[in-house]
């Protein structure tokens, strides 16, 4: 059974910086793609990062595209989402998910990839 159990809830200013982080238990971790969605009230789930299994490769939704990173530490079992450069609209809960199959640009947007999901984390921007 695979867990994600995600922390770095918080009320950060508009321009401010935030960090989450998810850890990873019960399966090969450093074999999974890793990605992070967020869902605003009254909105869907939205695609926000993916990383590679190695790391090497990411991407990212457009709109968060150089102000956010995906990293993750394999030895940590863990993902990270920086987020800088925050915005009163990056305000959501955010999730992070786990897939066993390589990163593929064409479908890990999706959350229907993704076969494993964290509890979620509240992140709320003040303008």
């Amino acid at each position: 059974q695979v867990q994600l159990v995600q922390s770095g809830e918080g009320l950060v200013q508009a321009g401010g910086s935030h960090r989450l982080s998810c850890v990873v238990s019960g399966r090969t971790f450093t074999t999974y793609t890793m990605g992070w969605f967020r869902q605003a009230p009254g909105k869907e789930r939205q695609f926000v990062a993916a990383i590679s299994w190695s790391g090497t490769s990411t991407y990212y939704a457009d709109s968060v595209k150089g102000r956010f990173t995906i990293s993750r530490n394999n030895a940590k079992n863990t993902v990270y989402l920086q987020m800088n450069t925050l915005r009163p609209e990056d305000t959501a809960v955010y999730y992070c998910a786990a897939d066993p199959t390589r990163l593929n640009r064409s479908r890990h947007y999706s959350l229907y990839e993704y076969h494993y999901w964290g509890q979620g984390t509240q992140v709320t921007v003040s303008s």
